[in-house]
């Protein structure tokens, strides 16, 4: 990832350079989705390593970007572009562990919460924000990207936040009339089907789905 601010904006007159984002896979129950979670995800980050230490750049001064000067036909053009000697930082190592890489990071697994929302779709990417990669010096760490994956049901679908369980009678039953438990996110529920169903009946429990991301009510 590139610097983040530029020109005389930077923190402390400095680009911020931005760590790498990271990104991982959530399985998530039906369940889960219905009612939202937080999860605790264990996650291999680069932090910064402990004995590390930076130094002014000498190239940009601390800057973090180098000033040149073209002649073109429209006169002396003034450009800045990031210090390729620190990559936008306005640090250089000064003096890291063994174990650290060549920016004085290292990789530490650590254990990340994520507050799951109700009602996420599988494909639907979150973001943590600060949880990524740590960028050497003075920089702001990268992003955590959650992306979700909603696993099978045995015996729910989801269309949209609605669901649909198939429910199977005797012959006996459909005529006569029963009444039978039936699965929902949030616990099993006794319905009653009337005399003379016919197949292919739809019956409609109203609110049992799933509760909308955008916070309008919960599907049937």
């Amino acid at each position: 990832f590139s610097g983040f601010g530029g020109g005389g904006g930077g923190f402390g007159g400095q680009r911020r350079v931005k760590g790498s984002n990271l990104r991982i896979r959530v399985k998530l129950t039906l369940e889960e989705i219905a009612n939202g979670v937080d999860k605790k995800i264990k996650v291999k980050r680069k932090v910064q390593a402990e004995g590390t230490t930076y130094r002014t750049c000498s190239t940009c001064n601390g800057s973090g970007q180098v000033t040149r000067i073209t002649n073109t036909i429209l006169g002396r053009m003034q450009t800045a572009t990031a210090c390729t000697a620190c990559g936008g930082a306005g640090q250089t190592i000064d003096k890291k562990p063994a174990d650290a890489d060549a920016h004085g990071l290292k990789v530490k697994e650590e254990t990340v919460s994520i507050k799951i929302p109700a009602g996420v779709v599988d494909g639907m990417q979150l973001k943590v924000s600060g949880k990524g990669n740590e960028a050497p010096g003075n920089g702001i760490s990268g992003d955590l990207l959650v992306a979700i994956e909603e696993e099978d049901h045995a015996s729910l679908q989801r269309e949209g936040d609605n669901l649909h369980y198939d429910l199977y009678i005797s012959l006996s039953d459909a005529v006569l009339g029963t009444s039978k438990e039936i699965d929902t996110v949030t616990g099993k529920v006794r319905i009653k089907v009337e005399a003379g169903v016919q197949s292919g009946k739809i019956l409609r429990l109203r609110g049992k789905g799933i509760p909308s991301i955008n916070g309008y009510g919960k599907g049937d």
